[in-house]
């Protein structure tokens, strides 16, 4: 990742809390905690943050009131090759005029690439998501009421007449903080909230997260396991994490790195 991306995920994520520390940042980015003091180094100087023990914080702090889940910008670019090849293997279970909902994330995002030739009836309380799908697919698209949380892109309500009751999916596909033993984790009540009423009016619910996500915990435990019917991950997961999937029953899709799935096509057209 070059610098300037480096540098642009360090000032957006310091929007969301007080102080971030350089694992974190390090984590974020997949550079080395060494690369990460310097960038800290190179934005103090600047004015742009401030460079405290361990990590960082904001000039000017975020605003109380915010959703505790990463903002969307923080998010896109981290494992962007992942979610990619995720989310085509998540449009390949849609059929033709399937009704799904698509819950609000980074990676469930990745899928409006893959739908542009398909006609489905898509529920989502991504901003992002339902722009896209409106402006480049043949989809119809519904978004529940509620207010836009700009950093996240997400359309949240605490109230019941938000439309999505009236919506059936065959299947919801979400994103998550985590999985483990408990469940499926999320980071904010708020976003917990809309994601299980969203999940009553779907028949099957299926988890888009990368390998990385198995070694995370949230505080929030958004549903159990059982409540899954599959997990779709890349390549990079560990046989423990295999292990778990295996013995909860849940089918368990590994997507392959986006650019060999191309190379594969490739060869295959090619025979």
């Amino acid at each position: 990742m070059h610098e300037r991306e480096r540098h642009r995920i360090i000032l957006s994520a310091i929007q969301e809390k007080p102080v971030i520390t350089v694992q974190d940042i390090a984590e974020l980015t997949e550079a080395s905690e060494a690369t990460i003091r310097r960038d800290i180094a190179s934005l103090h100087v600047q004015g742009k943050l401030r460079r405290v023990r361990g990590g960082a914080e904001a000039v000017h702090p975020p605003q109380i009131g915010q959703l505790a889940a990463r903002s969307f910008r923080v998010s896109e670019s981290v494992n962007i090759d992942k979610k990619r090849a995720i989310a085509r293997r998540a449009v390949e279970l849609c059929e033709e005029g399937d009704s799904v909902i698509i819950n609000g994330g980074t990676t469930t995002f990745q899928m409006v690439h893959f739908m542009s030739a398909r006609r489905l009836q898509v529920m989502t309380n991504s901003f992002a998501i339902a722009e896209h799908l409106v402006k480049h697919s043949k989809s119809t698209v519904t978004v529940p009421g509620g207010a836009i949380y700009r950093e996240q892109s997400l359309i949240l309500s605490p109230f019941e007449n938000d439309a999505i009751r009236n919506f059936y999916a065959r299947r919801m596909f979400i994103g998550a903080q985590g999985v483990g033993p408990l469940g499926v984790m999320e980071a904010d009540a708020l976003v917990i909230q809309s994601e299980q009423k969203l999940m009553q009016q779907a028949e099957e619910l299926i988890v888009m997260v990368d390998s990385s996500k198995f070694h995370r915990r949230s505080s929030l435990i958004l549903c159990p396991l059982e409540r899954v019917a599959a997990i779709i991950t890349d390549d990079g997961i560990t046989e423990e994490a295999t292990r778990m999937i295996e013995d909860a029953g849940i089918r368990l899709i590994v997507a392959g790195s986006a650019m060999a799935e191309i190379a594969e096509e490739d060869s295959t057209s090619a025979a």
